[in-house]
């Protein structure tokens, strides 16, 4: 029958012809009950099946492997079928007694049901958790019916996903930052409750939203019944870094890759494989194989980059058939996806989960405003996560006002195709605008002034920089961009390899890609859109815009290349030059006006006049403005990235909490959005200033009632910045030898007020300062302490090493000072105890603790103790550990020099039951 002849039929025939249709396209052989045979393949659906009496007929019972599984209650084109639903209910519990034997049952009925109506169809599985209906694009195959079945057979109490999903195992938070924690709870939340078939998660550019999605692309898999996974990426290049995301992810339960559990595999020419797990493509080739079409092996433009001009109409296909996939995960996709690709989504029989940084209205409608989880890009630079950014503009005339040309001027033309040149003289007048420049009109001059005046003012925007920072320029096409990566090595004057175009159109521009992560040789990238998303360049400082862009979403995700933060050491393996440590922020530079648009949001650092010592002094005497907070911010967040280990430890205990803790809210307090809710909340009459202030008196108290912290906050980055004065010229004021006593008695006395001003916060000097005063307390000072104390004191402004107050005093009482030519950490021990005067002559540590030890052997012969070669071995080496670390434990036995004796076990073998003894006998005798 035509398609003609179809729509002539009544409503009710127009439907049952539909539906025949749907079912057999699904893989379902369509019978009357007269020509019954259920060999005649996988899936048997008979028309007009009389049920059980009182129960009236079917319009289609389904039969799956030979057995009865299901009913179909048919109704015409255009009927609304959840008032449908109570009579495919009653054909589901009505099948007749002989039918019952050869039956698959859920409680007595039939578990699946379905309504449709030739342009619709609802479904309801029974082996779901409270089953209910939802709208499918067409029917499953039998096949997936089958294996439903079977699954209930093998776990009866939750055969399905939607029944897993309730008993999940805890989530190992052990590598997982908090937004990652609160992301992956909060859809796996939504899964449970089943409020809505989508979840959508905001998460910053460069917090980890792809590290998210495969760890709960695992759980899934793994304890949640989930059978496949469709991963949309927003770009074809990414698909290959989405795969290297799922190749390099090591399972928290037993430590194997992903890719060693499950099959992940990029959507090919092939299609997709019955053995894959996961799926990675973009949309346009998702559609292309449900056309019936092919996807290409590599980058292939006229499917990578289409946009169609309206809604596609998407066709069923059994290989992709609607049942393919139990999750689809849509990362970074632009706007336009869920419009114009809004049928692709919901093909699939899945839920939808939606990742991205900038969510538009557009975006909230699709997933029916289910946002579970938010983390915003403020919020990622007060955890540490992203840096912060600064801006920088360009203004030049023909960039922002365009220019004429007169009429008869000759001038190049390039034929874009060809990229041959010819000269021609102009007919007319031509006046271009700021729009048409590098589309219909090419100034090198404008673009020679632009990278100009971004190389003239390097030193400004990254004082004190040798080397040009990684540079990722965006331009409006690849013409643009040849003519500009030209430019860039003229402009520079350097070769091939320091600036690289990196295009659909460039040669081999993953390899490129791959060189400007890696390689320090390349400073400047140029591109289109290739890098605009998704693609992870780490060490990129300069986010350099020479198009505009009016999409806030699109905007946010080519500003976002450059938020990533780079460990210092790796950070200094790609940047030449000693200057450059470490990565605390980025810049745009904006030479279009881009960041003029009303979507922009501001930097943190919004007052960059003012000094974090301003600042922690407004912040002291609360007068700190709301602006100045959010620098404030900006300012800690850097230093945070800046500190060690041991120093940000030092921070968190002076501070009572994290120094994060801190960030986080003086971020909250500046946010707009908190601001708000907090509004909301206040009492009738209250304004938002009077909230906006309450807001940033809250986040500053930390640092307002703990002066303690603030200063050891400057003590830190003093420390950390080496400030280059070019400036003022010096003159000088006298000169003196190496051997001044002046100088050193300076150095003692100072010395000396320290211990005493910082005697309640520095352990070392608390512990000596206690043994002094009740030698019942007397107990060893730890490395780690002594290592504090040193580290405190090499800041400024004394900038003292243990040598350097030795010196001091050997200079001043060399009759009570022994010589010591290289003075180490643990001598601090002896500075501490000469100081305090608990010993009347300073001796090196080492020294010391070897005539403690000589002096115990003695005492131990006279006892009649004697040791054999293996134990004096032991007890030398502890010994020489005392003297360099002021103290041993057990398990420095585990460490070198004793592992070649065999750590623990090699002791407990030589010393015998007294090995902890003597330890901590000699820990005591030569430590005191």
């Amino acid at each position: 029958m035509s398609a003609d002849d179809v729509t002539r039929l009544p409503a009710e025939a127009r439907a049952r012809v539909l539906i025949d249709a749907q079912l057999a396209a699904a893989g379902w052989a369509v019978q009357d009950g007269k020509d019954l045979n259920l060999f005649a393949g996988p899936g048997i659906a008979v028309r007009e099946a009389v049920m059980a009496k009182g129960h009236g007929r079917a319009d289609y019972l389904l039969y799956v492997d030979k057995r009865v599984v299901g009913v179909i209650e048919a109704k015409p084109v255009g009927t609304t079928l959840s008032g449908v639903e109570w009579q495919s209910a009653m054909y589901a519990e009505g099948l007749p007694e002989t039918h019952r034997k050869r039956a698959a049952l859920k409680d007595g009925r039939l578990p699946f049901v379905f309504e449709a109506s030739g342009s619709e169809t609802h479904f309801t599985n029974g082996y779901d958790p409270n089953p209910r209906s939802r709208k499918i694009f067409a029917f499953p195959r039998p096949e997936t019916l089958a294996r439903i079945v079977r699954d209930a057979a093998d776990d009866p109490v939750a055969p399905t996903w939607r029944g897993k999903i309730q008993t999940m195992p805890p989530l190992a938070t052990d590598l997982l930052r908090p937004a990652q924690i609160d992301a992956i709870t909060n859809v796996e939340t939504s899964l449970r409750q089943q409020h809505f078939d989508r979840s959508l998660v905001q998460m910053a550019t460069g917090a980890g939203k792809t590290y998210t999605a495969v760890t709960l692309a695992y759980r899934l898999l793994k304890y949640a019944g989930f059978k496949r996974i469709l991963f949309l990426v927003d770009r074809n290049n990414l698909a290959d870094q989405t795969a290297g995301e799922f190749d390099n992810y090591t399972t928290p339960d037993d430590g194997r890759r992903f890719t060693e559990i499950y099959s992940v595999q990029k959507l090919k020419a092939a299609g997709m494989l019955d053995s894959s797990d996961v799926v990675i493509s973009t949309i346009q080739r998702v559609y292309s194989v449900l056309r019936g079409n092919e996807a290409p092996e590599g980058d292939d433009q006229g499917i990578d980059d289409w946009v169609p001009d309206g809604p596609v109409d998407v066709q069923y296909n059994p290989a992709m058939p609607p049942e393919a996939f139990d999750l689809v995960i849509v990362d970074e996709a632009h706007r336009s996806i869920y419009g114009v690709w809004r049928g692709v989504l919901e093909y699939f029989d899945a839920h939808i989960m939606g990742l991205t940084a900038t969510p538009g209205k557009q975006t909230f409608a699709f997933f029916r405003q289910n946002l579970v989880s938010q983390y915003t890009y403020t919020e990622s630079v007060a955890d540490g996560v992203n840096v912060d950014f600064d801006i920088f503009r360009i203004k030049t005339e023909v960039t922002e006002h365009g220019a004429t040309i007169d009429a008869g001027t000759y001038v190049p033309k390039v034929d874009r195709r060809t990229r041959d040149q010819r000269i021609e003289a102009l007919d007319e007048e031509l006046e271009y605008t700021k729009g048409q420049l590098d589309r219909a009109v090419m100034n090198p001059n404008q673009i020679r002034t632009v990278l100009e005046t971004y190389r003239n003012k390097l030193p400004e925007i990254f004082p004190g920089r040798s080397s040009v920072p990684k540079t990722l320029i965006f331009c409006k096409d690849d013409n643009h961009a040849e003519e500009v990566v030209t430019q860039v090595r003229e402009v520079f004057g350097k070769g091939n390899d320091f600036a690289a175009k990196i295009t659909y159109q460039a040669k081999d521009p993953k390899g490129h890609l791959k060189a400007f992560r890696t390689s320090p040789t390349l400073r400047v990238a140029v591109t289109v859109d290739m890098i605009a998303t998704g693609t992870d360049v780490k060490p990129l400082e300069c986010v350099f815009f020479m198009r505009d862009v009016r999409s806030a979403q699109y905007y946010e995700q080519m500003k976002g290349r450059g938020a990533r933060t780079i460990a210092s050491a790796d950070f200094r393996a790609v940047t030449p030059g000693e200057d450059a440590t470490e990565k605390t922020r980025f810049v745009i530079i904006d030479a279009v006006g881009v960041t003029e648009h009303d979507f922009v949001e501001p930097p943190l650092n919004r007052e960059k006049s003012i000094s974090l010592d301003q600042l922690l002094k407004k912040a002291a005497n609360l007068t700190i403005t709301e602006a100045e907070t959010a620098t404030l911010a900006s300012r800690l967040a850097a230093l945070e990235i800046q500190l060690k280990p041991a120093e940000r430890a030092e921070l968190d205990g002076v501070a009572g909490q994290p120094l994060k803790a801190i960030i986080r809210g003086l971020v909250d307090a500046v946010d707009p959005d908190v601001q708000h809710s907090a509004w909301e909340l206040a009492p009738a009459g209250t304004s938002i200033d009077t909230v906006i202030d309450e807001l940033v008196e809250s986040a500053v108290q930390p640092l307002a009632e703990n002066p303690e912290l603030r200063s050891r906050i400057m003590e830190l980055r003093r420390q950390h910045d080496l400030v280059i004065d070019e400036i003022n010229p010096d003159k000088l004021i006298e000169a003196y030898g190496v051997g001044d006593p002046n100088r050193a008695r300076e150095v003692v006395e100072s010395w000396a007020a320290y211990l005493d001003e910082h005697r309640d916060e520095i352990s070392a000097i608390e512990v000596m300062m206690a043994a002094k005063t009740d030698a019942a307390r007397r107990q060893g000072v730890t490395f780690d302490q002594l290592n504090e104390l040193a580290e405190r004191i090499a800041r400024p402004p004394y900038r003292w090493t243990p040598d350097i107050i030795w010196s001091a005093y050997q200079q001043l009482e060399v009759e009570h000072v022994r010589p010591n030519p290289k003075a180490q950490v643990t001598d601090l021990v002896s500075l501490l105890r000469f100081t305090l005067h608990e010993d009347n002559e300073l001796v090196p540590y080492a020294q010391r603790v070897q005539e403690r030890y000589a002096g115990w052997l003695a005492q131990q012969a006279q006892a009649g103790t004697e040791f054999t070669p293996e134990q004096r071995w032991w007890l030398d080496n502890i010994a020489n550990v005392i003297a360099s670390s002021a103290g041993i434990d057990a398990d420095d036995l585990d460490e070198a020099p004793f592992t070649e004796r065999g750590g623990v076990d090699g002791a407990l073998r030589d010393l015998g039951d007294s090995a902890g003894d003597l330890l901590e006998t000699l820990n005591q005798e030569l430590t005191a």
